[in-house]
């Protein structure tokens, strides 16, 4: 199914249900994209958790914040958004583990939590290591986000990880990269579904999309969702 455009909330492209535990991996946006549902969800009135099982800025996060085993339900309650990650001094901050995560959400009211679960730093692209991404296993939808920007660009240059987008690929570093290319990471058991719960629904989100990239997104659109893994994708307009 490939999620329209125009006319709809995030919330309902991303194909949302009442209750969610959403995981984001990939690259090319994960954050932004994540904050921003965030901010949707808060803003409809349900009870929204951000936090993330490898790290967040500080200037990322704002209040309430809550430690993890703290007063995540006396927060919510006063609605808005709680992030629940530990606080430090640091530019970075932590979270909780998968199995805390699993168990706010089954302990508390959360209607969503929203978990970054991977890192990319900065890149569009991205193939994890051997010890990621960090996905909560109650996760029921992963959204897996690439950059548009890595089609035509190489590897080396696009990719967090490149020696293993390179590996996937079977490809030299130098090698650049069409929306085939970038499906195929994309849709592969060591790239963007790598550690994907069972019954978790897998989205694909399509980042930094301009007018000039339109051909391109499609193409790559038409690419990923001939896999039988993935529900969805949804282009997300360069803002």
């Amino acid at each position: 199914m490939v999620a329209p455009a125009v006319g709809e909330s995030l919330t309902d492209r991303l194909g949302l249900g009442e209750r969610d535990l959403v995981s984001f991996v990939g690259a090319g946006g994960k954050t932004t994209l994540m904050l921003k549902l965030g901010r949707e969800l808060a803003d409809a009135g349900h009870r929204v958790v951000i936090t993330t099982t490898t790290r967040m800025s500080t200037d990322e996060v704002e209040s309430p914040v809550v430690d993890p085993g703290g007063a995540v339900e006396a927060n919510l309650e006063r609605g808005g958004v709680v992030y629940v990650v530990h606080r430090g001094a640091e530019s970075k901050m932590t979270g909780p583990s998968p199995a805390e995560v699993n168990a706010m959400f089954s302990s508390t009211s959360a209607d969503y939590i929203l978990v970054e679960a991977d890192g990319a730093r900065g890149r569009s692209l991205k193939a994890p290591s051997q010890f990621e991404p960090v996905i909560p296993s109650a996760s029921t939808v992963v959204v897996v986000v690439t950059g548009i920007d890595a089609i035509g660009r190489s590897i080396a240059t696009a990719c967090h990880r490149p020696e293993r987008v390179a590996a996937i690929l079977e490809r030299p570093l130098t090698y650049h990269l069409g929306p085939r290319d970038v499906a195929r990471v994309l849709t592969s058991a060591a790239g963007g579904l790598k550690e994907v719960p069972p019954n978790a629904r897998v989205v694909v989100a399509v980042t930094k999309v301009g007018t000039d990239d339109i051909e391109a997104a499609r193409d790559l659109t038409t690419q990923v969702v001939a896999d039988p893994d993935i529900e969805r994708v949804v282009v997300i307009p360069r803002s």
